[in-house]
């Protein structure tokens, strides 16, 4: 039986890059490791897609078998493909931001409550 190889995509996050992670790594040699470029939106897509795929196909289905959740992936790839279209922001640079203010407002409330 041979071993896969192995193909993963990460950004250049420095967490990736630590010293036990590429140990980790140095113990897989079928494993390849491609690291985005900085500033990269199309893996901004990818993310997405994929959980959009979780939210539809696999958050609550029941795999027993690896066969069965292949086939669960399979199937929204076809049913994706017979109409994609690329995702798209729909909120305004204000909207983000505002949403991004308030998540912080609430983190900080919630971590002085724990004090």
């Amino acid at each position: 039986m041979s071993v896969p190889v192995i193909h993963i995509i990460m950004d250049n996050y420095a967490t990736h890059k630590t010293k036990e992670v590429k140990a980790w790594l140095a113990r897989r040699p079928h494993y390849y490791v491609h690291f985005t470029p900085t500033s990269a939106p199309w893996i901004n897509q990818i993310e997405r897609w994929f959980a959009e795929l979780t939210r539809k196909q696999l958050k609550r289905g029941v795999h027993t078998t690896v066969r069965e959740l292949e086939a669960d992936i399979m199937n929204f790839v076809k049913v994706h493909n017979q109409n994609p279209r690329p995702y798209q922001w729909t909120k305004s640079t204000d909207e983000i931001l505002a949403s991004v203010k308030r998540f912080c407002h609430r983190v900080e409330n919630n971590l002085c409550a724990e004090l």
